[in-house]
């Protein structure tokens, strides 16, 4: 094949639309991908399939969960799981041994920016909730984790965590931006721990991404949050040097080249995945962020009511 060609051509764009590039850079490696029904999350999970990896998704959508698997019905098992409960990850990864032989990839992806509380309006409850989906989760999952891998001679944790733990947001919160900061420390002691089991430890700190996880942020439904990152570009053009929002595949790529053998001799590192966000965050008001999204959100609905009609 001549580079730059007509096939070099198309598989550059079936790559950029999340489908991987079919080498079977995961080929015999089953992963666990925690959030992987929408987002993020769900590019990975794509992405993941077209390079040959077996995939167990953890979420609580039943009914996306479901979709993914008759999309996928020979590589992907569904587990629902509330990362807030260690009895649920733990049979997420028994699920992986059971369902597809071991696991050597954990991606842990799930996460929430509906903590919104100030310190002076914090609860004890609110902060142990964020925290507890924020933080402990990634904790847990590393924790069980470790026996599959182990008995797969090692495996692959890849975590995420946020450019925003490092370069403040003024749509960011304390709760999200203290854990995802204390992920990023947790990716290191992890590397540290367990090298000695061949388990490596990496994160991704993705930067402005349209997902739906921007509807949670002003609360809306979930139908319309799904619809919103269709219309946040214009967001993040004035939000990181790069001006566009990161799309799932962005974080896809890093994640195949994490979880492969590409990677073997990679632990303990913080990948940036930011349209350049770590290096330099425009000022943007808090208010002007909410207007982006308020817009967003009015958008989306009238695109559900148009649908409906």
């Amino acid at each position: 094949m001549v580079a730059g060609g007509p096939s070099d051509y198309r598989l550059k764009m079936s790559m950029r639309e999340g489908k991987g590039c079919g080498m079977g850079r995961l080929s015999g490696k089953v992963a666990v991908i925690t959030g992987g029904v929408s987002g993020i999350a769900r590019g990975i999970v794509d992405f993941y399939v077209a390079e040959g990896a077996k995939v167990v998704v953890a979420d609580i959508q039943v009914d996306k969960g479901a979709v993914l698997e008759a999309q996928f019905p020979e590589s992907v098992a569904f587990s629902r799981c509330d990362i807030r409960s260690e009895d649920a990850i733990a049979a997420t990864m028994a699920m992986a041994e059971e369902r597809f032989g071991g696991l050597d990839i954990l991606v842990h992806a799930a996460a929430s920016v509906d903590h919104k509380a100030k310190f002076v309006d914090l609860t004890s409850e609110a902060w142990d909730d964020g925290q507890s989906t924020l933080l402990r989760s990634h904790v847990l999952g590393i924790k069980h984790a470790i026996g599959p891998m182990n008995r797969r001679g090692g495996g692959s944790i890849v975590l995420l965590a946020s450019a925003a733990s490092e370069n403040f947001s003024p749509a960011a919160s304390m709760v999200y931006v203290v854990c995802k900061g204390a992920v990023l420390y947790l990716t290191r002691w992890a590397a540290f721990e367990l090298a000695a089991d061949n388990i490596r430890v990496n994160a991704i700190v993705p930067g402005f991404y349209a997902t739906p996880m921007w509807g949670q942020l002003i609360g809306a439904s979930k139908d319309v949050a799904d619809l919103m990152p269709a219309y946040l570009d214009e967001m993040a053009s004035g939000s990181q040097p790069l001006p566009r929002a990161g799309k799932p595949v962005d974080i896809a790529y890093a994640s195949t080249y994490l979880g492969s053998d590409e990677s073997a001799f990679v632990t303990g590192t913080h990948l940036a995945v930011d349209g350049g966000l770590s290096i330099f965050r425009p000022s943007v008001p808090r208010e002007k962020v909410m207007a982006y999204l308020e817009t967003a959100k009015a958008r989306a609905e009238a695109d559900i009511q148009a649908r409906d009609r």
